[in-house]
C-alpha cells in the first residue's frame, strides 16, 4: 500500500504503480465513490456494456412515457 499527500488544491497523484497496472492514461476519468467511509476511485461503466440489457423483457403499454418526446 501506498500513501499520497493531498495538495492545497485537494489533489492527489495517483501512484506510478498504480497507473501503470491499471494502465490510466491522463485526461481520463473517474468516478469518486464513498462506501463504508472509504473513498474508491473507479472507472466508469462502459455506455456498451448496456446494449442488449433489455433484450428478451415483455413491455407493456404503460411502461413507456409517451409524454417526454422530443
Amino acid at each position: 500500500m501506498e500513501t499520497v499527500k493531498i495538495s492545497p488544491k485537494f489533489r492527489v497523484v495517483i501512484p506510478k504503480r498504480a497507473r501503470e497496472t491499471f494502465n490510466l492514461k491522463a485526461g481520463e476519468e473517474l468516478e469518486v465513490c464513498i462506501v463504508d467511509g472509504s473513498i474508491h476511485l473507479r472507472r466508469p461503466p462502459k455506455i456498451r456494456r448496456l446494449r442488449g440489457m433489455a433484450k428478451g423483457m415483455k413491455w407493456k403499454e404503460d411502461d413507456r412515457d409517451h409524454s417526454d418526446r422530443f
